[in-house]
């Protein structure tokens, strides 16, 4: 059986197998270890594609695959320091008893560059690994802005500080864009090659 829709690409384990976020059910997939399209291989944590699953055996193959918007996913963990806008929404949250905040983020000219959410971690750790795996998908905080800001590749950063207290999702609005640098190099999360966008 055949199955042609909209996935979202979520973070796969180090070299583990292809996983990703039906948009439909919300379920991550975990697809088989051999046997895809060729495209696979290159596809990025975060980009939205069009694909062609078999699913004649256990795990599905991706028979092909087409990037629809390369917005890219980044994860770090232990982050040190926070910026100053996640601290202020995750003290506002717990001097209210909330286990969940948001706030735009600004540049320097007051213009919005961002949207940020905080979140309660678990004590288990287990928030941020649910963002990571897709069992907590991303989807409806990325639809929200794109549904006020318009669709366009964007970069989200999940990051969880080092005293583990909450994670942070942070919505750059423009991808490649000065904000998206300078998380990616205040975190070190280096832009991976695209050779698909």
């Amino acid at each position: 059986m055949n199955d042609d829709r909209s996935y979202r690409v979520l973070a796969a384990p180090e070299s583990g197998p292809l996983r990703l976020l039906d948009r439909e059910t919300y379920e991550p997939i975990v697809t088989a270890e051999s046997g895809h399209d060729d495209a696979v291989a290159d596809l990025r944590a975060g980009y939205l594609v069009d694909a062609d699953l078999d699913w004649s055996s256990a795990e599905p193959t991706v028979r092909s695959a087409s990037v629809r918007r390369p917005t890219l996913y980044a994860f770090a963990d232990g982050i040190d320091p926070v910026f100053e806008v996640a601290q202020e929404a995750w003290a506002d949250a717990r001097a209210v008893g909330d286990s969940m905040n948001s706030r735009v983020t600004r540049n320097t000219d007051n213009e919005v560059n961002g949207v940020l959410y905080v979140f309660a971690e678990s004590e288990t750790g287990g928030t941020f690994d649910a963002f990571r795996d897709g069992s907590r998908p991303l989807e409806p905080l990325v639809d929200r802005v794109n549904e006020r800001e318009g669709s366009a590749p964007r970069e989200v950063f999940v990051l969880r500080p080092a005293d583990g207290e909450f994670v942070v999702v942070t919505i750059a609005l423009r991808k490649g864009g000065q904000f998206a640098d300078t998380l990616r190099e205040t975190y070190d999360c280096p832009r991976p090659s695209e050779p698909l966008a």
